[in-house]
């Protein structure tokens, strides 16, 4: 891992395309700013985690519970 400490306003340069701006330090809070392409993912640590944890979750449905939860969806559809 690389550390790096920076100051308000400095950037910081990865690959030819991502930029990384430190926009404000304010006690324990850091606020950055990221350019970077659109095709790229950024997302923070905590809701990366919360969807691969939801992603598991999912996939470790009882076939049942997943016929159970298509047959409601079809009943609402049907009603609309």
């Amino acid at each position: 891992m690389l550390v790096l400490s920076r100051k308000t306003k400095e950037k910081i340069l990865i690959g030819k395309d991502i930029v990384i701006n430190v926009l404000e330090i304010e006690g324990n809070s850091v606020k950055i700013g990221i350019k970077a392409p659109k095709d790229i993912s950024i997302l923070r640590m905590e809701v990366f985690e919360k969807i691969q944890n939801e992603n598991i979750a999912s996939a470790s449905k009882e076939p049942e519970e997943i016929t159970q939860a298509m047959d409601l969806f079809k009943k609402k559809l049907s009603k609309e």
